[in-house]
C-alpha cells in the first residue's frame, strides 16, 4: 500500500502546524516499515532517536520483570505516535514495543524533529503536550492499580476502547491483552467479564466482546 506520508504526519498535532518545507524535509528523513504481528519494534534500553507514527495495525507498549511478568502501559492505534519522549531527551527507550496486528509504521528521525521545534513554537508546545498528555494518563493508571479492585480496572479498559458510529464499544482484544493491562490475570480478567456478561452489561462471543450498557459499565467503573 502506498503511503501519503504528507497526509500521514498532518494529522498529528506535532506536524499540523509545521511549514510544507519543513514537512518536506522530514518526509525525506522518513521510511516506511511493516512489521508482522507479534513482532517486537525495540526493547527497553535501546537507543532512542526516533519518532513512531502508526499507519495501520496497533503497538503495545509493555514492560516487563525479570520473570516475565508484563504489564502493557497503552495501546497506540492508526494515527497514534510514539516516541515523543526520546525525541525530546535523546535518551534510551523506557518500554518494549510489540505490534498486536501486521503493522504499518513510519519512522521519523529525531534531528529534524528538533531543529523544527526549535523554529517553530506550536510544534514545540505540540511535542510538550504529548508528553505532559502521557505523564497524567500514567499517573492515573498507576492509582488505578492501587486503588481500584481488578474489575473496576476491566470495566475502564473496557470503556477506554474506540466508539463505533452508533455508540457500540467493540472490543478487539483477547482476554490476555486484557489481562496485561490491568495487571491481573487471565482467569481473573475472565470472571469480571462473565460477571458483567451476567448483568447483561457486555456480550462476549468467539472471543470479542461487545459494551451493551456503556452508561451502567461506567458507573461501575467510577468514571
Amino acid at each position: 500500500m502506498r503511503v501519503d506520508e504528507s497526509a500521514i504526519l498532518r494529522k498529528t498535532d506535532l506536524f499540523r502546524s509545521v511549514s510544507d518545507d519543513d514537512l518536506g524535509t522530514v518526509i525525506s528523513a522518513s521510511r516506511v516499515r511493516n512489521y508482522r504481528r507479534g513482532q517486537v519494534i525495540f526493547s527497553q534500553g535501546d537507543p532512542g532517536g526516533t519518532l513512531i507514527v502508526v499507519v495501520t495495525g496497533r503497538v503495545k507498549l509493555v514492560v516487563r520483570s525479570a520473570d516475565g511478568a508484563e504489564l502493557t502501559l497503552t495501546i497506540i492505534g492508526p494515527g497514534g505516535v510514539i516516541g515523543e519522549l526520546t525525541v525530546a531527551d535523546g535518551g534510551p527507550r523506557s518500554t518494549d514495543a510489540e505490534t498486536l496486528d501486521d503493522c504499518q509504521l513510519l519512522l521519523v528521525p529525531r534531528e529534524p524533529i528538533q531543529e523544527i521545534c526549535s523554529r517553530n513554537a506550536s510544534a514545540a508546545q505540540a511535542l510538550t503536550s504529548a508528553i505532559a498528555a502521557d505523564l497524567r494518563r500514567l499517573t492515573e493508571d498507576t492509582s488505578d492499580l492501587v486503588f481500584l479492585d481488578l474489575p473496576r480496572r476491566v470495566a475502564k479498559v473496557l470503556l477506554s476502547q474506540p466508539v463505533d458510529s452508533d455508540g457500540t464499544i467493540r472490543v478487539d482484544l483477547r482476554q490476555e491483552e486484557l489481562a496485561h493491562q490491568v495487571g491481573g490475570s487471565r482467569q481473573s480478567v475472565n470472571s469480571a467479564l462473565s460477571a458483567f456478561q451476567r448483568r447483561g452489561w457486555i456480550e462476549v462471543r468467539d472471543r470479542a466482546v461487545t459494551v451493551r450498557q456503556v452508561a451502567a459499565l461506567a458507573r461501575f467503573a467510577g468514571t
